[in-house]
């Protein structure tokens, strides 16, 4: 989240629009950005965890999303996901983003 925040002109820049989600509760996710000085909004995914299953990323033996990173363009399709520890370096949603904007 730190490596999004720190990079977000350059998604806003192409036309783009960060969010976060998480499993967890919606007063945990508020110190959590609070605590980094998020700008972006973080989604609460803690009652059902629908979008977590829906996206495919759900452990559901620990009841929590694995980390993921999907660019999705205006028509709603996913561009580019990535997975695990890479989700957390932002370059590769730059780079998808910018090819989107093309």
């Amino acid at each position: 989240m730190l490596a999004y925040q720190a990079g977000i002109a350059k998604f806003e820049g192409v036309e783009t629009q960060v969010f976060g989600a998480s499993t967890d509760n919606t007063p945990s996710q508020k110190a959590f950005a609070e605590k980094l000085n998020l700008t972006f909004p973080i989604l609460s995914d803690f009652s059902k965890r629908q979008v977590a299953k829906d996206y495919g990323i759900l452990m559901p033996e620990i009841g929590i999303a694995n980390r993921a990173t999907f660019v999705i363009d205006k028509e709603g399709k996913i561009q580019h996901i990535e997975e695990g520890s890479g989700a957390i370096d932002p370059s590769g949603a730059e780079m998808a983003c910018k090819r989107l904007k093309h």
